[in-house]
């Protein structure tokens, strides 16, 4: 039996997506298939797709399916929400049992779709980094997917957070709880009398060289973005600690109306290059989702 699926023969520009019929993925003992119902589009898969292969995958079957995360419903009919490796961007997915928790009832399809990596990835990071309440975290990119979920846990955690953004993009900064700042030129003069004791890095660059002159501490870094030059500097990434007990105390916390998450904009899974594109300007409030039928 044949499904479909959002893939790429070969790497390439966000035009090598196109919907193939693939052969529909069978549970094996200790893992749950699956039909999906949103899957959100990252960075990562975008940088998949263009040819780059992280480390730990070890997967080289073509054709290859990007896609990181996924909400749908079981073959015996739970809802749920979960991640993956690869292959979200299709009718069905596999994955191990404990990469699914419950999806909440009032959490919209679009938003558990989109849900899991920036939810997570907030979470490790700030993990990593030990925020407390004595704590003033930089965040770089605050009104995207991981920054917006890090402003609201930082809060969380009592830490005072500075986010930086878009002009477009500062009400919706200073809404989630953080003191918005706009990036561009002069953007250390604007964050510097803040004090910062740590930065969550989402946008590299003029950003992260920034960091490291605004804390000494370069442990209390982490970049999502610069992974070459991480190490050198001293500054910390975020570990592959995604698991279903974290993402589901996160969901218990959207849930409780205690965390709040923005989908900016959906896409039907034939549009998958589409949602590349827009992935790929680097700029956008909230998450891109990718919903099927």
């Amino acid at each position: 039996m044949a499904m479909r699926a959002a893939a790429f023969t070969e790497p390439g520009p966000p035009d090598v997506l196109t919907i193939l019929d693939v052969p529909t993925p069978q549970a094996s003992p200790g893992e749950v298939r699956v039909r999906v119902r949103a899957a959100g589009v990252q960075p990562y898969d975008a940088a998949i797709r263009a040819g780059w292969t992280p480390p730990y995958l070890t997967e080289h079957d073509w054709p290859r399916i990007p896609g990181n995360e996924f909400a749908g419903v079981t073959d015996d009919g739970a809802e749920v929400l979960g991640f993956s490796t690869l292959k979200s961007y299709a009718e069905y997915v596999v994955v191990p049992a404990n990469q699914v928790t419950p999806k909440p009832a009032a959490m919209p399809w679009e938003v558990a779709g989109g849900f899991t990596a920036g939810a997570q990835t907030a979470h490790i990071a700030l993990e990593e980094l030990g925020i407390t309440s004595d704590d003033t975290i930089l965040i770089h990119g605050a009104a995207g997917a991981v920054g917006t979920v890090a402003v609201q846990l930082a809060g969380l955690a009592g830490a005072t957070v500075i986010g930086t953004a878009s002009e477009a993009n500062q009400d919706y900064v200073r809404s989630l709880g953080a003191i918005p700042v706009v990036y561009g030129d002069g953007l250390a003069e604007r964050v510097r009398d803040h004090k910062p004791t740590a930065v969550l890095d989402g946008a590299g660059g003029v950003a992260y060289d920034l960091s490291l002159e605004l804390v000494e501490d370069h442990s209390r870094i982490l970049t999502l973005v610069e992974h070459g030059r991480a190490a050198e500097d001293g500054v910390r990434l975020t570990p592959p600690n995604r698991s279903d007990k974290r993402l589901a105390e996160l969901a218990t916390l959207y849930a409780e109306g205690k965390l709040s998450f923005h989908v900016r904009r959906t896409y039907e899974l034939a549009r998958a290059a589409d949602a590349h594109r827009e992935i790929e300007t680097g700029h956008g409030r909230g998450k891109l989702v990718l919903t099927l039928e």
